[in-house]
């Protein structure tokens, strides 16, 4: 079994189903960062599975890209709600403002940090993959 592999694609289906949650669910109205880091995470639950299922060992070619920059988007997304100085930058103009706090567990984890989180675990898992590859 890989579980790097395996990791990275479950943190892909938390992360899309929580997504799915946020919005079908408690109707929060996603945000332009938030619609961002959709297009870079959803794809990666499907890419994932069949990676997972055909025990593709050179599929971090292809993810880290879209790991990589989902991570530096939610990572941005972060920093702007957590940083009122960058509020200044905000990206979205219309509709709800990507500052917006929807939740806000124990005083810090928001939805930007949970996405954040997958995203990290999926680029860590996907670059020991990698570094496994390579020995």
């Amino acid at each position: 079994m890989n579980k790097p592999l395996l990791l990275s694609w479950i943190a892909a289906i938390i992360a899309t189903l929580g997504s799915l949650y946020f919005s079908e669910v408690l109707h929060f109205i996603p945000c332009t960062l938030c619609w961002y880091q959709r297009i870079f995470m959803y794809p990666l639950t499907i890419i994932l599975g069949v990676a997972f299922y055909r025990n593709d060992q050179g599929i971090y070619r292809y993810v880290l890209p879209l790991s990589i920059i989902g991570m530096i988007v939610s990572g941005y997304h972060t920093l702007l709600q957590k940083l009122p100085y960058l509020q200044q930058f905000e990206m979205c103009t219309t509709g709800v403002p990507c500052s917006k706090d929807y939740i806000n567990w124990l005083g810090f984890i928001t939805i930007p940090l949970l996405a954040f989180i997958a995203f990290t675990i999926i680029t860590i898992s996907l670059f020991i993959l990698a570094r496994r590859q390579r020995a």
